[in-house]
């Protein structure tokens, strides 16, 4: 169990994928992402097992939920700057969270009660 003050650090916020790449160096096969979270945060890269569900043109210009305060990870040839957020479906693929409408993409929602 954490406590909401711990829930209240995780900083998630929601981007929108301005590029997005194959990463065939990949242990598993992944793609590159480069997400704009605007303001203050701006773009940031990430990569993504994503590859059963998406491809990189179906991933331009959709909108993510990221944790954006975790320290950078190297992931191959690839500094991963944010942790893109999904849930496993059935079959264990990822399938990525985002809002089902277009929302604000500079407001912080970790610790948020609606």
């Amino acid at each position: 169990m954490i406590s909401y003050d711990d829930f209240q650090r995780v900083d998630i916020r929601v981007g929108r994928i301005t590029r997005a790449e194959p990463f065939p160096e990949a242990r598993k096969p992944a793609i590159k992402l480069w997400v704009d979270f605007g303001g203050e945060i701006g773009e940031k890269r990430s990569s993504a097992q994503l590859t059963r569900h998406y491809t990189p043109e179906t991933l331009i210009g959709r909108q993510v939920m990221a944790v954006v305060n975790f320290p950078p990870r190297q992931i191959g040839k690839v500094l991963s700057e944010v942790l893109v957020l999904g849930v496993p479906d059935d079959e264990g693929e990822v399938v990525l969270l985002s809002p089902d409408q277009n929302v604000p993409q500079d407001v912080p929602l970790g610790g948020r009660m609606f």
